[in-house]
């Protein structure tokens, strides 16, 4: 099974995301979007998740998996290679910074508040970009 986990580490703001405060995604049309789905868990449960957790419970509810189904379709979801969180639109786009804790679970913080700071500059953890949107 492959892993999309992170230790330890920090993803950054992508060096082209436009917010310049934590945005709170909002929907668009009738169903939740990806972005939304992933802020709603990981800010009402930080450190609860890992980045697996996370990216198969927006699939899972996208597809509309049922829970009898969800242990064989996670396993066939991560049977494949899958993009990381530093694909996620929370920090190419709504300014959030995804921390990962030594156990993998993790946190949002907003790429204005004193916490992104200091885990920008928190050299005890490894530090990534999220992706940028555009070539460079």
């Amino acid at each position: 099974m492959k892993t999309t986990n992170y230790y330890n580490t920090f993803i950054e703001v992508a060096d082209d995301c436009p917010a310049q405060i934590g945005k709170v995604p909002e929907q668009k049309g009738k169903d939740k979007t990806v972005a939304q789905i992933e802020y709603e868990l990981i800010s009402t449960n930080p450190y609860q998740f890992t980045s697996d957790d996370v990216l198969f419970a927006v699939f899972s509810e996208k597809n509309n998996i049922s829970q009898n189904d969800e242990l064989i379709e996670r396993e066939k979801f991560f049977s494949k290679s899958q993009a990381c969180l530093r694909a996620s639109p929370l920090g190419k786009r709504y300014g959030w910074g995804i921390h990962f804790n030594e156990e993998g679970k993790l946190a949002l913080y907003a790429v204005n508040s004193n916490e992104y700071k200091k885990l920008q500059t928190d050299n005890s953890i490894d530090h990534v970009k999220a992706m940028r949107s555009k070539r460079a």
